[in-house]
């Protein structure tokens, strides 16, 4: 098959060519922005799940929406070790630039940015990752008294009441969430529970892994009743088979169901692993349609990608004692599994071994499904620990 037509797409937050099974949370989303723009309740939305299920895609697409209906969006990842302010300020100052462009806004903008100029030389000693500077003074006594969760309200409360007076709404995009640190997480809260209290037109579309819903809730009590939680899992067979059939059936190649069902299967489903056997099948076919044997073969040579990227950039990143923690997880099969399970394989007691429990969890390697349980954040990862690392090292 001619790889220059090859449809697929795997990749890091790459859109598939066929956004199969997630319309019903999109269209919640763009109903959500379009009732804050008119001053009605939504909640912000939060969606949760493993590595591979397409957050970020979906995140990408629903922040896409929102700024072709003319929401002011502010996108931003969350990287491991890097303080909220200093995420969020660069991004903020950024998006807001485009109020500027309208000669209403002007006045707002300046109030804005003088706002976050304060903001930042309050905690740019504090968080010495902050690298941040605007052309305006700060403005004193506004979002600089040095608490982070009454100045960050602060700020966000200017940034609502400038984008009410601007008829628009101003809506975060934070992927990775689960790597803010819990104070920090508790500032962002209480911001976006005043914004809320006030009626003005901020909100929330945030990504994370499964440990995020724990997190916001211990962070803050009532995250709850502000978030709507959206668990994102691997897509059923119904709709794994349209991701897989519709790309090809645009470049007129059809697939044989049997065919299909392999991929399915060796899949289980997720989103970025359908990506990665249907690019193998269309480079190892000769012609349409695609058969079992073109899928059997996929499954070898997407297993051995997998195993020398995907997998392995995650695999080295992890400490010896983190390595054997997941051996012999990866012994007990996919999880969860009971934390005591594991440290009877590695012949430990469950409190020596509980740091490096806590390690894998922040590192996003692992997540507590239920109290005493672990398991893999990134799908198939038992099978690439089997293949790679003998139980006895």
């Amino acid at each position: 098959m001619d790889p220059r037509t090859n449809p697929y797409a795997p990749g890091a937050g790459t859109p598939p060519p066929e956004l199969a099974g997630r319309q019903g949370l999109i269209e919640s989303a763009s109903i959500a922005l379009d009732r804050i723009r008119q001053r009605l309740s939504a909640r912000s939305l939060v969606m949760y799940g493993l590595r591979g299920v397409g957050k970020t895609v979906l995140l990408n697409q629903i922040r896409l929406n929102a700024e072709a209906a003319g929401t002011i969006c502010v996108p931003i990842e969350a990287p491991e070790s890097r303080s909220l302010p200093a995420i969020l300020l660069p991004s903020l100052r950024s998006s807001l630039i485009r109020l500027s462009r309208a000669q209403a806004a002007k006045a707002g903008v300046k109030r804005i940015f003088g706002a976050l100029a304060s903001f930042a030389k309050a905690f740019k000693v504090k968080y010495e990752d902050i690298e941040f500077s605007v052309d305006l003074e700060p403005v004193e006594g506004i979002a600089d008294s040095g608490d982070l969760e009454h100045d960050l309200a602060e700020l966000i409360q200017i940034l609502g009441e400038v984008a009410r007076e601007q008829n628009t709404v101003i809506a975060l995009f934070i992927d990775e969430l689960q790597y803010v640190e819990e104070k920090h997480l508790a500032a962002l809260i209480t911001s976006l529970h005043r914004a809320n209290q006030f009626q003005l037109p901020v909100t929330l579309f945030a990504a994370g892994l499964p440990q995020l819903l724990g997190q916001l809730g211990k962070a803050k009590s009532y995250a709850e009743r502000l978030f709507d939680f959206q668990p994102i899992g691997p897509l059923t067979p119904e709709h794994a088979r349209e991701a897989i059939v519709i790309p090809a059936k645009k470049q007129h190649v059809d697939f044989d169901d049997v065919a299909v069902e392999e991929i399915v299967r060796a899949t289980g489903c997720y989103p970025y692993f359908l990506q990665a056997w249907g690019q193998h099948c269309w480079q190892i076919a000769s012609s349409s349609p695609i058969t079992v044997l073109d899928a059997i073969a996929a499954t070898e040579a997407a297993i051995a990608q997998l195993d020398s990227s995907f997998f392995r950039v995650r695999f080295d990143r992890l400490a010896p004692s983190e390595k054997r923690y997941m051996r012999a997880m990866a012994e007990l099969g996919a999880g969860p599994h009971r934390s005591g399970d594991v440290a009877e394989i590695l012949k430990r007691q469950v409190n020596s071994i509980a740091p490096t429990r806590s390690a894998l969890i922040r590192k996003g390697m692992a997540y507590s499904p239920a109290h005493g349980d672990i398991a893999f954040t990134v799908p198939l990862f038992d099978g690439f620990m089997k293949r790679i690392l003998r139980l006895e090292e």
